[in-house]
């Protein structure tokens, strides 16, 4: 009986010593994806897996990448194709891989004066929000979002000028917010926008326009870069979250019934 006792408190001191071991790992993500609650979701999971806790840190695309470059993260979960292939390019980051897509949609007043319902694409949309010079409020924070925003306004050959747009370098959450404050018109991810759905009194007036979809990808910083990286934490989340499994998880996670996010990841399940 004592000899059983003694093993059970060097199994337990063991097991202890091994979840202390594994570091935690620093993840900047999107407001997107905190937003939509997929995150609260998927990490607990992991950590109950692989008993490595994440800190998570839910800013736009833009800052999560300059904390990749700084190495205050381990690893970053982003939907900027471009900046993230700038980001690898550059030595900051290792192993991108894509992991789920969704996409952006315009909202704004029910009374719809700038026509938008009735545009046949996104690029018209802007174009007929630019002519009818009524309220557009821009998140304006170099996040994914404000990135394919600006894209978007080039693909339509308009200059977003003048007092009508707004840039407020704010969350998507608080720019919903202000557009419904003035009625006026915004691009929002698909997931905030049912987050924040039953507060407001804009409504979804466009979506469905390939220029819309919006891509994540995953990349873990690069460890020759920063002695302090947790990269086998990185490799751990990446091959998890890009398994079957959880790519099964993410194609399921759903809000008031709709479908947030499509899994992309190449894998042999």
């Amino acid at each position: 009986m004592l000899r059983q006792a003694l093993l059970l408190v060097i199994t337990s001191l063991i097991t202890s010593t091994t979840i202390a071991n594994e570091s935690p790992l620093r993840l900047a993500t999107t407001t997107s994806t905190a937003n939509s609650g997929l995150m609260s979701l998927l990490l607990p999971k992991f950590t109950e897996e692989t008993s490595i806790e994440v800190h998570l840190i839910a800013v736009g695309t833009g800052k999560a990448l300059r904390l990749g470059r700084e190495g205050d993260v381990d690893a970053v979960l982003v939907h900027a194709r471009v900046a993230e292939d700038e980001f690898v390019s550059g030595g900051y980051g290792i192993d991108r891989t894509d992991v789920m897509y969704n996409d952006f949609i315009i909202v704004g007043p029910q009374s719809d004066p700038a026509g938008v319902t009735k545009s046949k694409s996104v690029a018209e949309v802007l174009i007929n929000i630019h002519t009818s010079k009524q309220p557009f409020i821009s998140r304006g924070d170099d996040s994914g979002t404000h990135k394919r925003e600006l894209i978007l306004w080039q693909s339509s050959s308009k200059t977003p000028d003048g007092n009508w747009y707004r840039e407020v370098g704010q969350g998507m959450g608080k720019t919903l917010q202000i557009a419904n404050e003035i009625d006026g018109y915004t691009m929002t991810d698909r997931g905030t926008w049912l987050a924040y759905q039953s507060k407001l009194d804009i409504e979804l007036l466009f979506e469905d326009d390939p220029p819309l979809y919006n891509p994540y990808g995953i990349i873990a910083v690069n460890p020759e870069r920063h002695a302090d990286i947790n990269y086998t934490g990185a490799s751990k989340l990446i091959k998890w979250i890009t398994s079957p499994k959880v790519q099964k998880m993410i194609g399921e996670f759903k809000i008031k019934g709709q479908q947030l996010f499509v899994p992309s990841a190449e894998n042999d399940g």
